[in-house]
This record gives structure tokens, sequence and C-alpha cells, in this order.
């Protein structure tokens, strides 16, 4: 994308702010049969930052919150695994009640029975964050080409949507762009607000007015943001032509947009996918390909998404292609166990091009 700070100018390519959050995944168990559980080391932020510099090789980052005790400790070497320089507020846990790092607990479900999600994120650090809690030269000390934020880690608290907006502002200042994801959570804002919609749309504008790049789809800009859905739904779900009404939307009330973006599915069972993905960027439309997708564990396939489409966009690629990247790789993620990526570039790139799933000798 043009204005983009120069590779040889900034001294990282992304900067991601959110929450580090620990998943605990039975397989397709259900959680009240399970007797052992995989631990995954997630968050939307930093899931983006850790795909960008495993997969894409991209010098990444993350400013967040960290509690001292050992799942924290279990937290911070996964970020070293992935290659994500850390920037932690740090919190001292007091042995009882907290704060915590907040649990996701995520089964995958299997055939038509549905994955089941709940949280437990009482007083999660994370929440804690404020405008105040980060050195804002030391994050952007050097020069940093891209952040990344999303709407989970503003629905934490009261003073996470101030510490967004006052990161953007120093990101745009220093000429990085923003990209920011918007991640409705109904449950989240019903626990700061009587008015879950009204106070999600109140502070996702006032966010929005800083981000270059917004993901998110239909049901995201129409609770998120406040934008009219289509009168006529269409009976294919993966028909872009609504997405597109309400990314032009998105830009009559956003001026400052540049591209919006999001994937589309959909779902047979829970291991069956029709999977696309949309770029809306400058006034044009573009889809990617339709593939039938055998999932093994769908979550994290969106933060996939986010993270090859920056990547395309961050390496100078044409927008259908830098959009084949984003579908290409969050495909791909599905594939995985756990919420980040084990693929590399070239097996993105062949996927992006029309690659198939036969064996490579």
């Amino acid at each position: 994308m043009k204005t983009l700070l120069a590779k040889d100018k900034a001294a990282r390519d992304l900067l991601s702010l959110g929450a580090l959050v620990i998943r605990l995944d039975p397989g397709t168990t259900p959680f009240e049969y399970a007797s052992s559980f995989d631990l995954h080391v997630s968050g939307g932020e930093f899931n983006v930052a850790a795909n960008l510099s495993r997969a894409f090789g991209q010098r990444t980052a993350i400013a967040t919150a960290m509690v001292d005790y050992p799942l924290g400790l279990k937290i911070e070497s996964e970020v070293r695994r992935m290659g994500v320089h850390p920037f932690y507020k740090r919190f001292e846990h007091d042995g009882v009640r907290g704060p915590n790092m907040a649990h996701v607990y995520s089964d995958r479900g299997q055939g038509m029975r549905a994955p089941v999600v709940f949280y437990n994120r009482g007083d999660e650090a994370a929440a804690r964050l404020d405008a105040d809690s980060f050195d804002y030269d030391k994050l952007f000390e050097g020069g940093v080409r891209w952040v990344h934020s999303g709407g989970i880690f503003a629905a934490l608290s009261k003073t996470t949507p101030e510490l967004i907006k006052e990161f953007f502002r120093r990101a745009k200042a220093q000429g990085a762009f923003v990209s920011f994801d918007l991640n409705y959570r109904q449950k989240l804002w019903s626990s700061l607000s009587d008015e879950p919609q009204k106070a999600a749309q109140k502070t996702f504008s006032e966010i929005v007015q800083y981000v270059d790049v917004l993901v998110g789809n239909e049901e995201d800009l129409q609770m998120g943001l406040g934008l009219k859905g289509p009168e006529v739904h269409s009976t294919d779900k993966l028909d872009p032509t609504a997405f597109w009404g309400m990314a032009e939307q998105a830009k009559k009330k956003f001026p400052n947009l540049k591209a919006v973006g999001t994937t589309m599915r959909v779902v047979h069972s829970t291991n069956r996918h029709d999977w696309s993905a949309v770029l809306y960027l400058d006034g044009k439309g573009y889809q990617a390909p339709t593939a039938q997708l055998d999932i093994l564990d769908r979550v994290g396939g969106g933060d996939g998404f986010a993270s090859g489409l920056i990547y395309g966009l961050l390496d100078g690629r044409e927008p259908q292609e830098a959009l084949n990247l984003g579908w290409a790789h969050g495909a791909l993620l599905t594939t995985y166990p756990g919420d980040t990526t084990m693929a590399r570039l070239h097996e993105v790139e062949a996927f992006a091009s029309g690659g198939s799933a036969r064996i490579q000798r």
C-alpha cells in the first residue's frame, strides 16, 4: 500500500496491542467428560504477530500485560518461541485471587456438534491496562510500519479503549498503518454496559477514526458500528454483494478507511466448511476463490486471514494477491491444532496460487 514506511526505515514490521490468553482444549471430547486438555497460548492480537513472524518472516512485537506466576512463564516461553518481541506491563499475582492471565475454554466439536466456548476473565491483568501503561517512545523506537489491535481487547474494561486510541494516535504520528479487527462479542460488552450494542458502537466509532484497514464481517459491521444491513439477503452466503454495500457505508462514515476485509464461510458441519474471503480496497471489491475445508481446529482461522492479508499489503503485493494470501493462510491454519500457525511462506503461496493437498515429495 502506498505511503507505507519502507522496510529499511523501520525497526519492526508490526506491533500488536492486546491480551495474551491461555486456551484449554479437550479436543473433540465435551468438557464435562474430559480428563485432559491441550494448552494453547492465544489472543487475537498475539496470533497476528506470531503468524507474521513464524510463517511470513516479519519482525513483530506485542505490547501486553504479563503476570509473574507459572502460567505467565508458560505464556512468555511461547511468545519467545514464536519470535515475537514482548513489551510487558508486569503484574504480581497475590497467590490466591489474581490478577490473572485469562483462560478460554474451547473444545473442537465434531460433525454436527458445534464447538463450545466459554471464558474465565476474572481480574484479568490485561483489563487493568490503560493509556499510561507503556512507554510509547520505546514501543516505536526505530520506527514501526504497521500496528494492530482488536475489539475483544477493547471490550475488556473502561480503560482499554483509551489505551487503543492513544496507541493508534502515536502510531499514526510516526507513520504506521493501523489495522483493527472488530470482533464484536455480545457477552463481553454486556459485562460493561446494560446497553452493549450502544456501548460497543460508541467505542468502536471512536477507535475506527484512526484505522486504515478494518477486519470485520457483516455482523461485526452492523452490531459493532451500527451500519445498516442488506435489505435483501442472498441465498448464497458467499455472495459478496451485501458486504460491498456495507464496506461502502463504512468508507462514507469513516473516510480514513483504506480497506475492509473479512472471511466468508458456509458451515456444512463442524469439520466441513466452504471458505472464501473478500477485500474492499480503494473503492474496488476483490474476492478470493472458494475452497472446501476439512477442519481440524477452526479457532484462529480469522487471525490467520488477517495476518496473511497484512503480509501481502506490507510486502507490496497486488490487492488480489494480498487477499489470496490471507485466504490461503487462514485455510491452512484450520488444519493445525492450536491458534497460531505452523505454515511456511512457500506453502501459503502455493495454496494461494491454486495448490492442492497432493503429497509433496
